[in-house]
């Protein structure tokens, strides 16, 4: 299995998207494509480096140097975490009333994630739909910071538009210009355009930082 492959597989294996994987490492989409379709295999070793960081696997298993792909770190066992009550759902999808009533469910968050910041400065929320899969499954708890704006033109946000709805998407827009598109990940979801008088009835919740998945 050639380098290409390797990132391939292992991506898809743990369901990060080729744009996922870009950001984390810092470079440009095109870029992820074109290591995994072998369009380019002189791979800087910086770069393998990342990209074996994120994929949670040593550079030597990408390179074909080892069979065995687990890096698994040891636990940081510590008592140290912060619990948030779930605050009802956030759609993964469209057309679906905003819920902020507590149904009592909880998670526990290790203090560590929330990076020096307070606990005021983040909440809680249930995914519902498959719009945004594989990243986001429905049930997934999502760790959001809240924020008024978005870093960049592309990325995820939790969003109310239309006064009551809200959707978790990426997020594309123009500076400068009177819209933005929500976009699913899922390809079996159709982006949905806000603009004009309605872009006075959306905004930004916050930035997704964190995903609590339960395994069945």
């Amino acid at each position: 299995m050639t380098i290409g492959k390797r990132i391939k597989y292992k991506r898809e294996e743990l369901s990060y998207t080729q744009e996922y994987i870009a950001k984390h490492v810092g470079c440009a989409l095109q870029t992820i494509y074109k290591y995994e379709n072998e369009i380019v295999t002189n791979i800087p070793l910086d770069k393998i480096e990342k990209i074996a960081e994120v994929l949670n696997v040593t550079p030597a298993y990408l390179m074909g140097w080892e069979e065995n792909p687990d890096r698994l770190k040891s636990p940081n066992i510590t008592e140290e975490y912060v619990t948030f009550p779930v605050l009802g759902e956030i759609a993964a999808g469209y057309e679906s009333e905003a819920i902020e009533d507590w149904g009592g469910e909880t998670v526990d968050v290790p203090i560590s994630y929330l990076k020096g910041r307070n606990k005021t400065d983040f909440f809680v929320l249930q995914v519902k739909g498959d719009s945004m899969y594989p990243l986001y499954h429905e049930g997934d708890k999502v760790l959001i910071l809240r924020q008024t704006t978005l870093n960049y033109s592309g990325e995820i946000g939790a969003i109310l538009y239309e006064e009551s709805m809200a959707t978790l998407k990426k997020v594309e827009y123009a500076t400068g210009e009177d819209w933005l598109r929500m976009v699913p990940i899922n390809p079996n979801h159709q982006p949905k355009m806000i603009e004009g008088a309605d872009l006075e009835k959306c905004r930004v919740l916050g930035i997704p930082k964190l995903v609590i998945r339960e395994i069945k």
